[in-house]
């Protein structure tokens, strides 16, 4: 009898963790990951020079959590949250709360400015509820040899008028729609977008003022992109609006792509609008392979109506060496040209209306 008892209560709790392990979370996954991305980068200009440790010129540094449960019949429910930080300082970065001015906020600490949202898809797309990227601004990332990265990121994205809602929203609902591939995959990639076909993404955010002031839509917009891929060509337009009572602000960007194999070739072209000041922006650019490593090569421009009619234009090269998966060595060096009232400056730098600046980086990226 003993030996039977001690046996019973030895299976007996295996039997029941097996059970809650089964019921519970045998259809849930969650993932850690993210990149330590840190550069010495030297920037020259007119006025001041620069030699900094500069963080995320390759990848942003980042700490992130994602995860889904697949609840039956081809739907799941999932979470995104990324958090930008400085590497080289160990400090966080700060988020926008409400999509103006007077919500930026983080202090430095610990901010899931990158991405924080819930998602349920199945094979009609995926909803998200939260902050993300906003549909115009993936057209800017996604055709950039640089990946807006470093000394070398587009110019486009540089200079850019038109405010919070440039890169992000917070606030949000997302609607997304992918045929020719996994349209259910919760959470994959910026646009949640992968493999070939067509691709929709659909968002509206909120200011989330109280009504019956003059800024009670401030920070609410919406955005919209479609996207045709066959694996080599991409095409890809977006375009958004947010209001504020200061003047609202309009983004339209259209951007291809062509892999030939030996090159991938890209471009993009960006018109903006914020009150009564237009801009229009380009850019043209490569990814060469170069034995086990890519050589990237651009040239972007972006200019305004405003007094002076500012211009940036931008020469970038860089190379990008793989030491493993997950480990990789960079350098990029490039070359702004002003005119007018502009003084886009790189690394740091500090340069006069007009003149111009030269910045260079070498680092290094781990992914985990």
């Amino acid at each position: 009898m003993p030996s039977k008892l001690t046996a019973l209560k030895a299976i007996v709790p295996a039997v029941l963790a097996t059970s809650f392990a089964g019921t519970a979370f045998a259809q849930s996954n969650v993932t850690l990951f993210g990149a330590v991305d840190l550069a010495v980068a030297h920037g020259s200009g007119s006025v001041s020079n620069q030699t900094q440790l500069a963080n995320g010129y390759l990848a942003a540094s980042r700490l992130a959590f994602k995860g889904f449960e697949d609840l039956g019949d081809g739907l799941k429910a999932g979470f995104w949250l990324e958090s930008g930080f400085n590497a080289d300082t160990g400090s966080g970065q700060i988020t926008n709360s409400n999509n103006q001015s007077s919500g930026i906020g983080g202090n430095g600490g610990l901010t899931f400015n990158r991405r924080s949202h819930v998602s349920l898809g199945g094979n009609w797309g995926e909803i998200r509820l939260g902050r993300d990227f906003v549909p115009q601004y993936l057209n800017i990332a996604d055709f950039d040899p640089f990946d807006l990265s470093g000394s070398g990121g587009s110019q486009v994205l540089n200079s850019a008028i038109t405010g919070p809602t440039l890169v992000r929203a917070s606030n949000s609902v997302s609607y997304l729609y992918g045929h020719g591939f996994n349209a259910a995959a919760i959470g994959y990639g910026p646009g949640g977008f992968n493999g070939s076909g067509i691709q929709f993404h659909a968002m509206v955010y909120l200011g989330e003022n109280p009504s019956g002031t003059a800024t009670a839509k401030d920070g609410t917009g919406h955005g919209i992109r479609a996207v045709y891929s066959t694996g080599k060509f991409t095409v890809s337009g977006a375009t958004s609006r947010t209001r504020y009572a200061a003047g609202e602000v309009r983004q339209s960007n259209a951007g291809a792509s062509y892999n030939f194999g030996g090159a991938h070739v890209m471009g993009m072209v960006e018109w903006d609008r914020k009150g009564a000041i237009s801009a229009k922006g380009w850019l043209a650019g490569a990814l060469v392979p170069a034995g086990v490593g890519t050589i990237r090569v651009a040239y972007s421009r972006y200019g305004t109506d405003a007094a002076g009619s500012p211009t940036a234009r931008k020469w970038s090269v860089g190379y990008v060496h793989p030491l493993s998966k997950r480990t990789a060595l960079y350098t990029a060096a490039a070359h702004v040209s002003n005119e007018g009232a502009s003084a886009s400056a790189l690394n740091g730098a500090v340069t006069a209306p007009g003149q111009s600046s030269n910045g260079f980086d070498f680092g290094v990226k781990h992914s985990f």
